[in-house]
């Protein structure tokens, strides 16, 4: 019977005492989901690549002074969240968020939004994937014109699978605060999803 794997504060831990490899688990453990949530942040994979390395490094540079009470994803998350910032300043990338992720409220998980624009008409897979990239441009141009903070709560709920309470930590607002920006921002999505489904309607 395996031995259950050490939780990531007990790898920091171990890594402040010279263990390497507990540092190596880290990165194992760590690294898809922070460069997922870079790369839908700056839409550009060498920018999320370099973002990811330099977080690394720099937690690694600082590990001696990570609390065991903390925890660590929230801290790896709030390094590339800032290291995303810079780079959108001094580059002004456009973020584009990926739709192939569940809606969520805040009691539990929903379909997601490509899910929810399945056509029930006998429509050909052409056809299906001609509406599917023009819902899926309308969506993501909705996804743009969210105002910053919505649009961070967002990609840190869907993107990464982050809690409410860890996103306020990042962020630095209260959770409730959190949660009406996830709830206006899913607002917008569904507006303009209902406007989709309404020309689409007109069209046949």
């Amino acid at each position: 019977m395996s031995l259950p794997e050490p939780p990531d504060e007990a790898l920091v831990v171990r890594f402040q005492r010279g263990d390497r490899a507990a540092f190596a688990t880290l990165v194992r453990r760590h690294q898809r989901g922070l460069y997922n949530f870079a790369l839908r942040t700056l839409r550009e994979r060498t920018a999320a690549e370099d973002v990811v390395q330099d977080a690394f490094i720099r937690i690694a540079h600082a590990a001696l002074d990570f609390k065991p009470e903390a925890k660590f994803s929230t801290w790896a998350y709030t390094i590339v969240r800032n290291l995303c910032i810079d780079q959108i300043r001094k580059n002004s990338y456009r973020r584009h968020p990926s739709l192939d992720h569940g809606r969520r409220g805040d009691e539990g998980e929903g379909p997601t939004l490509g899910e929810r624009t399945k056509d029930p008409r006998g429509l050909s897979d052409i056809e299906r994937t001609v509406d599917g990239e023009r819902m899926k441009a309308r969506i993501i141009e909705a996804i743009e014109g969210l105002p910053e903070e919505q649009r961070e709560v967002y990609l840190m709920r869907e993107i990464s699978n982050l809690q409410f309470q860890e996103i306020a930590e990042i962020t630095g607002v209260p959770e409730n605060t959190v949660k009406s920006r996830m709830r206006y921002a899913l607002e917008r999505l569904q507006l303009a999803l209902k406007e989709f489904e309404e020309h689409a309607k007109a069209l046949v």
